[in-house]
């Protein structure tokens, strides 16, 4: 069954090619395609174009298939080519001609949309939550490691001390900006292209702000050509949210991957948290990280990918749009298993104590020095050129009686500035729940 089918056949080797993939991610818009039916037909009983009873029956039906997509027993049968042709298969097969209605004033082209539309907002509320939990995590972890020094880098050349509290700190920051980029994503998203059928609008009086409220976007894309033109633009903006997030986690696990070795031996994990070599029965290997900074900098293509299929399309619906599915689908299960697994690995991270206590990390305390001849009135550059000297010489010898983690930068860790940072974008998202 195809919405679109005139009685002609189209040949397999053709159908084959067209419909690609959609059959498998269709399935992820099941519940979705639903809603969106739901509020379609509500609207059309409104307009007259269905009957209270025709309505009610549609409904009854539509609840019986929510609950089967929620099973997860909902399948896309051989020879139906989408999920919204299988929905009103199933309508109609027990609604007979009443079920045949429910397309009225509506193409695949906005049911598709609102289907994307409508996934795309659950996955990125799903996102957040996994975020949140790193986040919160993040925090935590930077208060209770904020006395715990490490050598900060630069050129990785060991530059000036840190600690791990700003360590963590620093990744909790990143994710409060990221998810910026993923409120910005979530509110462009977040309008309703139902009832701009194939961009062209309908000569139905469609009551467009009546499926906006039921389905809960915030507000619509009033120009309807303009609505099939979001096709796409939504996806690349998300993506770019997902790569900014995952840029963030294959940063922090590639410096894990350093810290783990033995020439940082910064850190550790349980053995159960690490995997083995089949011929050097020593090896405790970082594979959760090295997979989590495997699949994010994958993430950093996909915004490059959906322009190059959309950039130079002309106006209305082209099929390409139907590759970004593929595209940018998996992407969501990619990134919150990253930040799931993010937070398993944390939670159990030890800490070496002591770490620049060792003779190679002696000049982390340069500028220490220098700022203290500086404060005893000294020139800056007089400092700065007597330090250089000793270190030289092999004279230069650090105070290192000095508690360093409550000194400038390294002990204001601002943690609480940051939580508020995060907690005002994250309380922009809306949850909404169909019918409730």
């Amino acid at each position: 069954m195809k919405l679109w089918d005139k009685g002609t056949k189209t040949d397999t080797i053709i159908e084959t090619f067209t419909v690609g993939r959609d059959r498998e991610f269709d399935l992820y818009l099941a519940e979705a395609d639903v809603l969106g039916n739901l509020a379609h037909t509500a609207m059309l009983e409104t307009i007259g174009l269905l009957t209270k009873p025709e309505k009610e029956a549609i409904h009854e039906e539509l609840h019986e298939i929510l609950k089967i997509v929620k099973a997860g027993k909902f399948i896309i049968e051989d020879g139906i080519e989408d999920v919204h042709s299988q929905v009103e298969l199933l309508l109609t097969r027990k609604l007979g001609d009443t079920g045949k209605k429910v397309h009225s004033g509506r193409s695949r082209n906005d049911q598709v949309l609102v289907d994307m539309k409508l996934y795309i907002r659950k996955e990125q509320l799903l996102v957040l939550e996994e975020v949140t939990t790193l986040f919160n995590l993040l925090i935590t972890k930077s208060e209770t490691f904020k006395s715990h020094l490490i050598p900060g880098y630069t050129h990785l050349q060991v530059a000036m001390p840190s600690s791990f509290g700003l360590w963590f700190g620093c990744y909790a920051e990143s994710l409060a900006d990221d998810i910026q980029l993923l409120l910005s994503a979530y509110k462009i998203n977040n309008q309703n292209p139902l009832g701009s059928a194939a961009g062209y609008g309908s000569s139905f009086p469609l009551n467009r702000q009546m499926t906006t409220d039921l389905l809960g976007f915030e507000s619509m894309n009033y120009n309807v050509m303009y609505a099939q033109m979001g096709r796409g633009k939504t996806e690349k903006i998300t993506a770019y949210a997902l790569a900014s997030i995952g840029a963030t986690l294959a940063k922090m696990a590639n410096e894990m991957c350093l810290f783990m070795s033995q020439n940082f031996g910064f850190v550790s994990f349980p053995d159960n948290l690490t995997t083995g070599s089949s011929i050097m029965p020593h090896k405790k290997n970082p594979d959760v990280f090295e997979l989590i900074r495997g699949k994010c900098n994958r993430l950093q293509a996909v915004p490059n990918e959906i322009s190059y299929i959309t950039t130079n399309l002309p106006f209305g619906y082209n099929r390409d749009l139907q590759l970004l599915k593929e595209i940018l689908m998996p992407c969501f299960a990619d990134i919150k298993a990253c930040a799931q697994l993010a937070c398993v690995m944390l939670k159990e991270i030890k800490i070496k104590d002591g770490i620049i206590n060792d003779d190679k990390y002696i000049y982390i305390f340069s500028v220490e020095e220098v700022n203290r001849l500086v404060l005893e009135g000294m020139p800056f550059r007089d400092a700065y050129k007597k330090v250089g000297i000793e270190i030289n010489q092999g004279k230069f010898t650090p105070d290192r009686s000095v508690n360093h983690t409550h000194e400038g930068s390294i002990g204001n860790l601002c943690n609480d500035k940051i939580k508020a940072k995060f907690d005002a974008v994250a309380k922009e998202f809306v949850t909404f729940e169909y019918g409730k």
